[in-house]
């Protein structure tokens, strides 16, 4: 076991920082994209980009802040977790009977809720394995 611990945590051989880079860059990109192609002038549609600013930001600092980077890390979490619940407003369109009536603003919100998901799988994967690696020593 102690060589499964001592190497670090990987997703896709991507530490959870570069992980929560690019799920960042995601974010900021996609919405930007989805406003430029949809032609939106509303700053809804840039809610991903709000949200993936913070991603970016925080994970860049605890890249290079690393004795603040437990905190900062567990910040950027509540952003992946506010990207699924903004994202599963999705459902709440599909139920009602209007699912996809705004193409763009639904396929953001599919996008949202699947890589948040995603991302705070990764998250909870990687703390878990920081606590069984500090139970372990």
């Amino acid at each position: 076991m102690s060589e499964i611990i001592s190497q670090p945590f990987k997703f896709m051989g991507l530490n959870a920082i570069d992980s929560s880079i690019i799920y960042g860059i995601f974010l900021v990109v996609w919405g930007l994209g989805v406003t430029y192609v949809s032609g939106s002038n509303s700053m809804t549609s840039m809610i991903p980009t709000f949200l993936g600013l913070p991603v970016l930001i925080l994970s860049f600092l605890s890249k290079f802040l690393p004795s603040k980077q437990k905190l900062f890390m567990h910040i950027v979490v509540l952003f992946g977790l506010l990207s699924v619940f903004g994202g599963a407003d999705l459902f709440r369109s599909i139920i009602a009977g209007r699912g996809f009536d705004n193409f763009w603003a639904d396929l953001s919100k599919l996008a949202m809720f699947i890589t948040g998901c995603l991302y705070c799988y990764i998250c909870i994967q990687h703390f878990r394995y920081i606590k069984a690696m500090k139970n372990s020593s």
